[in-house]
């Protein structure tokens, strides 16, 4: 529990607080078929704070007290008709109540096109308005998942994040230990780098890690004694990428004679990541231990676990079984058998 504790200390926590309107537009308008309505650049230095959405139906009514105006604003073909359905007078004491709050930005969607005395209105209070093909529905959860991932708490860890058997598992442990060096060998395998040297991980969701690398460092890797390398290109393009669900925590350790380490994988040890338990590994190493084949098999047996078949708790019900048989015999002498009863003519 002290390895655990001392492995969360490390972790620097970074949270973006806001991004500005701006952003978000260049970020979403290819992914979310976004096109800016509003005159000139005027609101898009803005400030999205919020990482939820809203649909202000309400407040286009008049009810405004519960109007979370601070967040990106979207309305549908609920509310533009709403607003096509009412007389001149009532839609321009709408509107006005409506733009006396400081929104970040509207979003429109199924290219519903709005009447000239909202966008009249929009370009005079500096609000953008942008448009989108898509339907509220599925445009909704595109936003509010890139707003998710924008605006949720990140760690930074130094290690190295590879792709093992398609388990995301992340190496942990003190400087110079080995950790990009066994990362290489992964990929020299076959296995795919996620990340090295600093890993940034990101909750998605309720209860799912995502890790990358960093914009600036990427796929680059350093081996002491030999610098730096691009797996990417030593490798190819089917040795990376650029993203990937973290499943396990490994911590590596110089090995520790005094020190108790689990032998049967009965009792797991698990890590609070940003609110996400993982499983955690403490993995002493020496000189001649194949961390690499170890590591192939922490993921495959993670798969196996996944998949229902948990080894550690099928060879003790077999030991208990066993004892409990002997229990009942008058020595009570526990014996050991072969494997099989008749060892059939076969050498090889």
């Amino acid at each position: 529990m002290k390895d655990v504790k001392k492995v969360i200390k490390d972790f620097k926590q970074v949270e973006k607080e806001s991004i500005t309107v701006e952003f978000f537009f260049n970020a979403a308008k290819e992914r979310f078929k976004l096109t800016k309505l509003t005159e000139g650049d005027k609101g898009l230095d803005g400030i999205i704070r919020d990482k939820h959405i809203h649909r202000p139906g309400l407040a286009l009514a008049g009810y405004t007290e519960l109007f979370t105006f601070d967040r990106v604003q979207i309305l549908g073909n609920t509310e533009v008709r709403y607003l096509r359905q009412l007389s001149p007078e009532l839609r321009t004491r709408a509107l006005k109540k409506f733009f006396s709050f400081r929104m970040p930005c509207i979003c429109i969607t199924f290219n519903n096109k709005p009447t000239e005395e909202f966008m009249s209105m929009a370009n005079k209070k500096g609000v953008p308005v942008f448009i989108t093909p898509l339907e509220t529905t599925r445009f909704a959860y595109f936003i509010n998942d890139f707003l998710d991932d924008q605006l949720s708490p990140q760690i930074a860890i130094h290690g190295s994040f590879v792709d093992v058997y398609g388990v995301g598992i992340l190496f942990y442990g003190r400087s110079g230990i080995g950790k990009s060096e066994i990362a290489l060998d992964l990929v020299e395998r076959g296995h795919r780098l996620v990340a090295d040297d600093v890993v940034m991980i990101s909750r998605k969701g309720d209860g799912i890690l995502m890790g990358t690398g960093t914009e600036l460092v990427k796929h680059f890797m350093e081996i002491r004694g030999l610098g730096i390398i691009d797996v990417k290109s030593v490798f190819g393009i089917r040795a990376i990428r650029f993203q990937k669900r973290a499943e396990l925590l490994v911590n590596l350790e110089e090995w520790d004679p005094k020190k108790e380490y689990t032998r049967t994988g009965l009792d797991s040890e698990t890590i609070d990541i940003l609110g996400v338990e993982i499983p955690f590994i403490r993995l002493p190493i020496f000189p001649g231990k194949n961390i690499t084949v170890i590591s192939e098999i922490i993921a495959l047996n993670y798969l196996c676990k996944h998949y229902g078949y948990d080894a550690a708790k099928i060879l003790s019900e077999k030991l208990e079984q066993a004892i409990r048989r002997k229990a009942k015999d008058k020595d009570g002498k526990l014996e050991f058998e072969r494997a099989v009863e008749y060892l059939e003519h076969d050498f090889e």
